[in-house]
C-alpha cells in the first residue's frame, strides 16, 4: 500500500478548506449589511489567504498576513467604527440612482481587472530581488532593492496612526 493518496487526500482537503474559508470570507465582507460584520468577513478572508501562503510554504507571508491584516487593518477599522457616529444616516429615496452607480463600478472593475490581468500576463517581469526566498535573502532585499517601499509603507503607517489619534480626541460627540 502507498501512502501517497492519502496524503494527497489530506493535501488537497486542507487546500479546499483554505480556499472555502477565502471565499466565504469575502462573501461575508461584501454582503454584509453592517460594517462590522463585514470587518469580520474581511479578517475571516485574510485568514484563509494566511492558509493559502502557508499551504504554498510561504510561512513568513503567513505570517505577515495575520499581523498585519488582521491585527493592525482591521482592529484598526473597528476602532473607527468604535468611533465614528453612533447615528444611521438618512436613505436615500431615489431608486434609479444605486442601479447606474453599481453599473459604473461593475464596468470599472471588469477593465481594470482585465488591465491587470492583461500586464500580468503579458508584462516583462524582471527577476526577483529576494533571491532563493530565505528570510535572510528577503531582509536583505527590503533593506537594499526595496528599502524606499518600505519606508514609504512605514510612512504610510504613521500617518494613519496621527489620523487615527486626531479623530479619537474628538471622541463620539458632535462639536
Amino acid at each position: 500500500m502507498n501512502a501517497f493518496p492519502a496524503s494527497t487526500l489530506v493535501l488537497d482537503s486542507i487546500f479546499a478548506l483554505c480556499l472555502v474559508t477565502l471565499g466565504l470570507g469575502a462573501f461575508i465582507a461584501v454582503l454584509s449589511a453592517r460594517l462590522i460584520r463585514s470587518v469580520c468577513g474581511l479578517a475571516i478572508c485574510c485568514l484563509g489567504l494566511a492558509g493559502l501562503y502557508y499551504f504554498l510554504h510561504s510561512p513568513l507571508l503567513a505570517l505577515m498576513e495575520i499581523l498585519i491584516y488582521v491585527g493592525a487593518v482591521c482592529v484598526t477599522i473597528v476602532f473607527a467604527v468604535m468611533l465614528a457616529e453612533p447615528d444611521e444616516p438618512a436613505q436615500d429615496t431615489r431608486s434609479g440612482q444605486p442601479l447606474v452607480w453599481g453599473a459604473v463600478a461593475l464596468l470599472v472593475s471588469v477593465v481594470i481587472f482585465a488591465a491587470l490581468t492583461r500586464f500580468g500576463l503579458h508584462g516583462d517581469w524582471p527577476q526577483a530581488a529576494a533571491g532563493d526566498g530565505s528570510i535572510q535573502a528577503i531582509g536583505r532585499a527590503l533593506l537594499t532593492t526595496y528599502s524606499l517601499a518600505f519606508e514609504l509603507i512605514s510612512l504610510a503607517l504613521l500617518v494613519a496612526i496621527l489620523g487615527a489619534l486626531a479623530i479619537a480626541r474628538t471622541g463620539r460627540t458632535k462639536p
